[in-house]
């Protein structure tokens, strides 16, 4: 697949009640407010919140799955700006602003259900 300025690409993914779960299985990442709802309650987050990095891996998910290789993901990075909590839907809009070199640098937008940034200044860079 040819990557050009301006492509724009979209995905979605919905965190099921487990997920935060599945991901501390995975990750190592026992910390409370992960793993136990009334914990992420009394510290102010009205629940378990799922771990910023498992938002950015479904990010990182939508530029590969729109690449097709995940090979061709070169770099990631974005600042954690809302929490997340079980059974939202993250989307995320991918926009091409520049391919030189036969890298392509793409902006990202990642927001849940209610429309609030839950990852902000996020970018990625793929081979063309």
């Amino acid at each position: 697949m040819a990557v050009d300025k301006g492509q724009i690409f979209t995905g979605s993914e919905k965190v099921d009640k487990y997920r935060a779960i599945y991901y501390a299985g995975a990750s190592g990442d026992y910390n409370p407010i992960h793993i136990d709802p009334e914990f992420g309650k009394m510290v102010g987050l009205g629940g378990a919140i799922l771990q910023g990095l498992c938002t950015l891996a479904f990010t990182a998910k939508v530029v590969t799955d729109w690449t097709g290789d995940p090979g061709r993901l070169k770099k990631i990075k974005c600042r954690f700006s809302a929490p997340v909590i079980m059974e939202d839907t993250i989307s995320v809009q991918g926009n091409v602003t520049d391919v030189q070199a036969g890298r392509a640098k793409v902006e990202l937008k990642v927001v849940n259900q209610a429309g609030a940034e839950v990852l902000q200044k996020v970018e990625a860079e793929v081979d063309a």
